[in-house]
């Protein structure tokens, strides 16, 4: 075996087992209420950074400078703004839940706190339970992950994703039972039209049961890695790849099939296929809906 087994002092595992547990109830009584969420996100934000002090006698009204305010409001969600929120199909309803959760997981992340193993993993495990759409039992969610929304990722037991690995969920990602996505991996549900960027498709992508993506990988939009098939590092998946199969290259390719494993994984000649279309996801936008164009380009091709 790899690994073996670590636990904090009695003491410090006591401290982590009531903050996270204060935590998780501050996230529960807020329930669906965003306003509610973003007072827990901020209150637990204050208190993560040892700025209760601080915060408490700019609430009261004492002059502060004007750096020191703006990073003071900055606990709060509703005085940020995320990437994901200019995106126009996102569910509105669904992301004023989502944000401040997110929020939370992003400046959990900033602090000493987050490179304490131990700690960490619980913190996270309690925070995916409330963000993501389905999260299994004993999930490790390394440092840095990042994410478009959050509520448009599944994740099975038993389940790992490393350090810096982007789960895009623009579309809806799912990730099986004790699979493995690797540092630096990025997994994506989006695709770009190649004439106009602006113009996204939203897909399915599936990681399944006991599947690995491993360093620094890059998986396409509306791709299925299959159960416990192996993406090799640095490979860029564009189609599926069959359960047991190891694909590797750019654009990776199924190489062959993992030993013992033959008798019930199709063959390496009839793998390696493009099913992205089966699983694209339909927008629907209501008929007042003005889109905002950030290039301004006219991207009328001289062939048309």
């Amino acid at each position: 075996m790899t690994k073996r087994h670590v636990s904090l002092p009695e003491s410090a595992e006591a401290t982590l087992r009531g903050f996270v547990d204060e935590v998780d109830d501050r996230l529960t009584t807020a329930g669906d209420d965003p306003d509610a969420l973003a007072d827990a996100v901020t209150e637990t934000v204050v208190d993560l950074h040892g700025d209760r002090d601080a915060y408490e006698s700019w609430q009261n009204g004492e002059h502060v400078s004007p750096v020191e305010e703006a990073r003071l409001q900055n606990f709060d969600p509703r005085n940020a703004t995320l990437e994901s929120e200019y995106y126009a199909e996102k569910d509105e309803e669904q992301y004023a839940r989502s944000k401040p959760l997110q929020w939370l997981w992003r400046q959990f992340d900033n602090t000493p706190l987050a490179d304490n193993v131990e700690f960490a993993l619980a913190f996270r495990e309690m925070l995916a339970g409330h963000l993501f759409a389905d999260v299994g039992e004993n999930v490790r969610l390394f440092k840095d992950i990042s994410m478009t929304y959050g509520h448009n990722i599944e994740i099975g037991d038993n389940t790992v994703v490393h350090d810096d690995v982007h789960l895009d969920d623009r579309g809806y990602l799912s990730i099986g039972d004790r699979a493995s996505v690797s540092d630096g991996a990025h997994v994506y549900t989006h695709d770009h039209d190649v004439v106009d960027q602006t113009e996204v498709t939203n897909f399915r992508t599936e990681i399944g049961d006991d599947a690995r993506v491993t360093q620094g990988a890059l998986v396409r939009a509306g791709v299925r890695i299959g159960e416990n098939a192996i993406v090799g590092a640095r490979s860029v998946v564009q189609n599926d790849v069959p359960p047991h199969h190891v694909a590797v290259g750019m654009p990776a390719k199924s190489v062959k099939i993992k030993p013992g494993w033959e008798s019930v994984a199709e063959s390496v000649e009839d793998a390696n296929e493009n099913r992205q279309a089966e699983r694209r996801i339909e927008d629907e936008f209501p008929e007042e809906f003005e889109a905002y164009d950030e290039f301004q380009r006219d991207l009328s091709p001289p062939d048309a």
